[in-house]
């Protein structure tokens, strides 16, 4: 770990959780924001009767984007942790892969292209504020869980139809004919699961689906 004043930097998940578990065990404030539920080792779809019980007893917060109410997995996940009293909102924004504790610690994530991503651990005062500001618009600007996966329910049933005819070069005429709706609808379809993947065109769909296990 490479200390900088009161800003860590950390490579790789196993040694970000080493050396930060204790932080998360103490925080009572955990807010969260991350492309999908795999940038954090803990936020993996699998809760112990004890991450149950600490769900229950903080005040936590998990901010995501639309891809993960694609996989079935981890959209029941969510859910699960909205009864246990989590808050769990979605933005469709780009958003700052972040963790912060008790308003008092900022986990930042750095690229993910690289072997071994790396990790900011951020205690400096002035610098958790701006990243918590950052936090509080996005969240401010997303949706709740129930109120986006209401309207997301036919994108999901037909993603895996979709998907297969997005990576394989079938023609939207075709696709569209085989789902049994207009072009139109579907070519609509298409561009809200563009913004599911966090993608921009048509061509990245493969790579992002295989990266969120749809494919």
């Amino acid at each position: 770990m490479e200390l900088v004043s009161d800003i860590s930097l950390i490579r790789g998940e196993e040694e970000l959780f080493d050396r930060t578990a204790h932080l998360f065990v103490a925080a009572n404030d955990i807010a969260c924001a991350a492309d999908d539920l795999y940038t954090w080792a803990l936020s993996r779809p699998s809760l112990t009767r004890q991450g149950e019980r600490l769900v229950r007893d903080k005040r936590i917060r998990k901010l995501y984007r639309p891809g993960v109410l694609l996989n079935e997995q981890t959209a029941r996940h969510l859910h699960h942790l909205s009864e246990l009293g989590a808050q769990i909102r979605i933005g469709t924004e780009e958003i700052n892969e972040t963790i912060l504790l008790d308003e008092r610690v900022a986990i930042m994530a750095g690229d993910e292209g690289k072997a071994v991503r790396s990790y900011s651990v951020i205690s400096r005062p002035e610098l958790v504020q701006g990243i918590l500001s950052l936090f509080e618009t996005a969240w401010l600007a997303s949706t709740t869980l129930e109120t986006f996966d209401a309207r997301f329910a036919d994108i999901r049933m037909e993603a895996p139809q979709i998907l297969e005819f997005l990576t394989t070069g079938c023609k939207d005429d075709k696709a569209a004919k085989s789902l049994g709706m207009g072009v139109r609808t579907y070519q609509r379809r298409v561009s809200e699961l563009l913004v599911a993947l966090g993608v921009t065109s048509r061509l990245q769909v493969d790579a992002r689906a295989r990266e969120l296990g749809l494919l």
